[in-house]
């Protein structure tokens, strides 16, 4: 059953689970193997006050939406320390493996949705406690009422084409070793296609032409939208930035580097380049 997003109950209420957001991650039972989302006994259990109807955002409680029949729920868990058995806390990239791409994109929505509550407690113009709206996903300002939504940040990720070949890089940044797509934030006033080119000049070097859209991920990192591209290489050699790509080159399909893990949207596109190169020829 596909997951139905939601800002409040509006018929009857169903089986209430929960995603309980650690400092981090996501708090789960300890040992599970395919990973279910915890119940009212557990947040219970856990010191987390339950609310007796429906969510109180003033406390904390956020509703997310309908998941298999169940109203899902986030709450965040104070202090960074470690949860008591039978519980443990996984890193949300751990969770793609036990939750699934459905849930995982569930837990992350709760992930940012908590962090936004946490950071946004008072008003950014006056400094007076915000109040949770009832009928949208934002705090209000009772006195000067300026209205504060979960910030989205636009981000492009592109796979540069020449050819049979395909531009990846290694960036400083990433935990593990392995070569991936381009990617970077809008700056105000960008469009994404500026953006791209911006990027891609600044990391790599090269310039690129013919920009087509791929498709967009959510990633809760904490809060980008990671927006899809495929172009073609325009010119230029490779000059790698110094400071952000350790390493950059042109690869083929059949002797790609490490590249990274099918949670996100860089493996979707460079999957989708290798099935193109590879049926072409």
């Amino acid at each position: 059953m596909a997951f139905t997003p939601g800002i409040a109950l509006t018929d009857s209420p169903a089986r209430r689970v929960w995603l309980l957001v650690h400092a981090r991650g996501i708090v789960l039972r300890s040992g599970e193997t395919s990973a279910s989302l915890l119940g009212d006994a557990d947040v219970g259990a856990l010191g987390i006050e339950l609310p007796g109807g429906a969510p109180d955002l003033a406390r904390g409680h956020h509703y997310l939406g309908r998941l298999d029949g169940a109203d899902v729920y986030a709450a965040r868990v104070e202090g960074g320390g470690d949860v008591p058995s039978p519980w443990t806390v996984a890193g949300l990239r751990d969770l793609f493996g036990l939750l699934g791409e459905e849930r995982f994109a569930v837990a992350g929505r709760a992930t940012q949705i908590i962090d936004w509550a946490s950071t946004h407690r008072f008003c950014g113009r006056c400094a007076t406690p915000t109040v949770p709206s009832k009928t949208e996903r934002c705090v209000v300002c009772p006195s000067c009422r300026l209205t504060s939504y979960p910030r989205i940040s636009p981000a492009i990720i592109v796979l540069v084409r020449r050819g049979e070949e395909a531009l990846l890089a290694r960036n400083a940044r990433f935990p593990m070793a392995f070569y991936s797509t381009l990617a970077g934030f809008s700056e105000v006033g960008e469009s994404l296609e500026e953006t791209l080119a911006r990027e891609v000049r600044e990391e790599a070097g090269v310039e690129v032409t013919n920009i087509r859209y791929f498709g967009s991920q959510p990633w809760p990192f904490p809060n980008s939208l990671m927006v899809g591209f495929f172009a073609d290489w325009a010119g230029g050699d490779i000059r790698a930035d110094e400071t952000e790509i350790l390493d950059a080159g042109w690869f083929r399909a059949a002797a790609l580097p490490l590249i990274p893990p099918r949670i996100s949207i860089a493996r979707r596109l460079i999957d989708a380049w290798v099935a193109d190169v590879t049926s072409a020829g």
